[in-house]
């Protein structure tokens, strides 16, 4: 059991408030897993400057300044507990690769023009003070709790799971045949990071909007390559979508107004976002792909 979260705003007056309201609803899925948790953020202009791509690192043995040596006065280094945001003028894969070659051991949680991956082990609400997360801004947001059954408890094995610029995935329940589709992907060149099963979806829609489809299209296919019980929240850098398995046992619900979008695994999460009152609201149905473009 695990909780999932995600909220995007149409509105740019809310802009301001996406971390406040991200914190909210965040924090209500704790009790559907508070041995991690973590959230991607797009737009906050701190975490990921206009005009700037930017690296979310994990396992980083070093201090901000020596990891500003390493890669020169032309990036800034943002901590916030385990997770290291790397900003630079360059486009996000030339700084993907500079990073890389500069700290090879650290784990790239996420990358993009205006995206942050933040991840810790810890109870939710704990995390999110220490990230300073109500004081975010931006226009979209996803977030996750989780309680593990696939992988150790480490800040690498916390949900988004972002390997592909600016997306992200979040993932409640289990793909019970990951293991041959992570063989078809390694066979295919494709490298993961973990031996968690949500890594196995985020690699394969990457890997099918690498080839050029889009999300809704990449989802579907998931949808007919994928065993298990899931329901899976994928954002990008201009659309936000929502997917059920076949059976639909994993519990979701989205809720709609002018003013915004938002899903999450219980209404509760939801209960606190502004107008929520008027909103549309449903359960989606089994292996419908629900997708909105910014």
């Amino acid at each position: 059991m695990c909780g999932i979260v995600g909220l995007h705003l149409r509105n740019p007056a809310l802009y301001p408030r996406l971390g406040e309201l991200l914190t909210g609803m965040l924090c209500e899925m704790a009790d559907r897993g508070s041995d991690s948790a973590g959230v991607a953020v797009y737009g906050d202009p701190a975490w990921t400057p206009p005009g700037r791509s930017c690296v979310s690192l994990l396992g980083v043995d070093a201090s901000a300044d020596s990891v500003r040596s390493a890669l020169g006065p032309q990036v800034t280094v943002t901590v916030l507990d385990d997770t290291y945001l790397v900003s630079g003028e360059s486009d996000a894969t030339t700084l993907l690769t500079t990073v890389r070659a500069a700290l090879p051991d650290a784990l790239v949680a996420g990358f993009g023009d205006d995206l942050a991956v933040l991840k810790g082990v810890g109870h939710p609400r704990t995390l999110a003070e220490s990230w300073g997360l109500a004081t975010a801004q931006g226009w979209q947001g996803v977030g996750h709790t989780r309680m593990a059954t696939e992988s150790a408890v480490t800040p690498s094995g916390a949900h988004p799971y972002a390997v592909g610029p600016d997306q992200c995935l979040v993932h409640n329940g289990s793909f019970a045949n990951h293991a041959t589709i992570r063989r078809e992907l390694r066979a295919a060149g494709v490298e993961f990071d973990s031996e968690n099963d949500t890594e196995v979806g985020a690699r394969f829609v990457a890997a099918q909007l690498a080839a050029g489809r889009d999300v809704e299209t990449a989802l579907k296919e998931l949808c007919s390559r994928f065993d298990g019980f899931y329901t899976l929240l994928v954002s990008n850098s201009d659309s936000f979508a929502v997917v059920r398995d076949a059976i639909a046992c994993k519990p979701a619900v989205i809720a709609e107004t002018s003013d915004w979008v938002a899903m999450a695994s219980e209404y509760r999460a939801l209960s606190g976002l502004p107008g929520v009152g008027h909103a549309a609201i449903w359960e989606p149905e089994p292996e419908v792909v629900y997708a909105w473009q910014r």
